[in-house]
């Protein structure tokens, strides 16, 4: 696949403000501007793709597929199959707004994922990402970029603001069960609902693991193409999996790190 040696370093500090701090630790979430120039995006967006669609294992139709198959494609842990994504995930800006935005020192990896909305794909249902996470610490977070440029038609990211300050215990997995369940939680608690009208390619969004959100469909005729990595505040400890998915996470993220452990395997590395 694609090497590292002709892509451009990522690893000098973006500057990311007190204000910005405050609106991300208060909403849940923060949409910053411009995070790769152009000439980055036209480096790294055809590198992901074609790691995306070389390690995709979705064959079926979308009319064949249940509510979370028509939400997205979902390509896992793609640095550690080709070079030139490596070097994107385990970039140092990315990392350094992350660690920023929650106040810590460092963070480590969790895992990457390419979410591709396919043109006429469904919505996606609102959720918690930390329900799947075993980790003891609310210092998780996903950064959320698109490799193109996008608008609400396509599928943009939406939060429920402020959700992440109070206590949930989310019963359901991405579905249409989620969907019903925190919907209703959402309006009983009239959180803002938040969502870009547009970003461009190299924008990004970032928001903690305990944040509602969700997204509309895409009803263009064009690809979503969106990278995340996810990242968890060093020093956080494996807890015991209170469902069947985070026992699956535990083994396929974390390399079955002891319970009670500094979440440190190999699938994570120190990103500072």
């Amino acid at each position: 696949m694609s090497t590292q040696k002709e892509l451009p370093a990522l690893d000098n500090k973006l500057k990311i403000s007190q204000e910005q701090i405050r609106e991300f630790q208060k909403k849940g979430h923060i949409l910053i501007r411009q995070i790769l120039n152009a000439g980055e995006v036209k480096a790294y967006e055809p590198v992901i793709v074609k790691a995306a669609a070389h390690y995709n294992r979705e064959r079926r139709k979308l009319a064949e597929r249940d509510t979370y198959g028509k939400a997205f494609l979902q390509i896992m842990n793609l640095w550690r199959h080709d070079e030139g994504v490596k070097k994107f995930v385990l970039a140092k800006r990315f990392a350094g707004i992350a660690a920023d935005l929650m106040s810590v020192k460092n963070v480590r990896l969790y895992h990457d994922q390419a979410l591709f909305k396919e043109a006429g794909g469904g919505p996606t249902p609102w959720h918690i990402d930390k329900y799947y996470w075993p980790l003891g610490t609310s210092n998780t977070i996903t950064m959320w970029m698109p490799l193109v440029d996008i608008n609400v038609e396509m599928g943009m990211l939406t939060f429920a603001s402020g959700s992440h300050k109070k206590e949930f215990v989310f019963k359901n997995e991405i579905s249409d069960a989620s969907e019903k369940e925190v919907s209703n939680y959402v309006k009983e608690n009239d959180f803002p609902i938040t969502r870009a009208v547009s970003m461009q390619a190299g924008d990004a969004t970032f928001h903690y693991g305990h944040t509602i959100h969700g997204a509309p469909g895409n009803d263009s005729n064009t690809m979503r193409e969106v990278m995340t990595i996810i990242y968890f505040a060093d020093g956080a400890k494996v807890t015991e999996p209170s469902n069947k998915w985070q026992a699956d996470d535990r083994k396929t993220w974390l390399m079955d790190w002891p319970v009670g452990k500094k979440a440190a395997s190999e699938l994570n590395p120190l990103l500072l």
